[in-house]
């Protein structure tokens, strides 16, 4: 088995500085879509500095440097190829600033047995470099095809189901034929959302949408369909990526109001496929 799992859980990741202003923040939330129409006033919050929000999704981009650490992990002789980021995670203690710097220490928490695959989940948490206070922490499920099969634990099962009532609110968000070309820097520059030629390699048409941008998107449906566009309300917000968004397809976000949470499902309206579920936004 290429995964020496005591080896992985037991290896040491460099820690990175992650740095942010409001310009950086703006470029993130406009790849999101923010920003239309452009003289709303919501709208402005996210692309304006004069009285700028952050959503809570913004803490991934800090988390993502990091991510690649895993490569230097010890135990882990794997095909990179063959990983699928299967969900993710997202725990805040406090809203975001719109600008700030944290110290963001990755490693690997868990290794789970799914029979065909293995299950890796990288925790990286995020800290206030001046105060040394934590201010959010990532989880990222990485699923790795070929790698499971040895008798392991096979993780806890999935949850944030979807009721079968009607949906409380349903919100519509259209993406930009290039908006993967905007979003990429944030951070992501994996060629697989730019370049044709590598995107074919991966079996598909034509560059796909980040799986984090679609989090984003819906993150931000439900801030603005919920919360009233107040993202400092946000406490976690969890997702499992079910499939992928085409740059120009639109993203409809059905959302279910429970007590301190709200249950997500996200589809293609295009093709009335699936691509974010078992999701979750807690709030205060």
């Amino acid at each position: 088995m290429p995964i020496d799992v005591e080896a992985a859980l037991a290896s040491e990741l460099p820690v990175l500085n992650f740095v942010w202003d409001e310009d950086r923040v703006i470029l993130y939330q406009l790849g999101l879509g923010a920003g239309c129409p452009p003289t709303d006033p919501r709208e402005l919050s996210y692309t304006y500095e004069g009285n700028l929000a952050v959503l809570p999704s913004f803490g991934t981009i800090a988390a993502s440097a990091s991510m690649l650490s895993i490569t230097s992990a010890r135990g882990v002789d794997i095909n990179w190829a063959l990983m699928l980021h299967g969900e993710q995670d997202l725990e805040l203690e406090r809203p975001i600033p719109r600008s700030g710097e944290v110290v963001s220490r990755p490693h690997i928490a868990h290794i789970y047995d799914k029979g065909r695959a293995a299950l890796m989940v990288v925790e990286v948490t995020s800290t206030d470099r001046r105060t040394g206070e934590l201010l959010f922490t990532n989880r990222s499920s990485l699923f790795i095809r070929g790698e499971g099969g040895w008798g392991g634990d096979p993780g806890p099962k999935a949850s944030n189901q979807a009721p079968a009532r009607e949906p409380d609110h349903v919100v519509r968000s259209p993406t930009l034929p290039q908006q993967a070309l905007l979003y990429r820097l944030s951070g992501d520059k994996n060629p697989l959302h730019a370049d044709p030629a590598f995107a074919a390699l991966g079996g598909f048409d034509r560059p796909i949408l980040h799986g984090l941008c679609t989090y984003g998107i819906v993150c931000k449906a439900a801030v603005d369909a919920v919360l009233g566009g107040d993202p400092g309300r946000a406490r976690r917000y969890q997702a499992r990526f079910a499939g992928v968004v085409f740059p120009g397809e639109t993203v409809v976000t059905r959302m279910w109001v429970e007590e301190d949470k709200v249950l997500l499902e996200a589809s293609v309206e295009e093709r009335d496929a699936t691509v974010l579920s078992n999701a979750a936004l807690w709030v205060s």
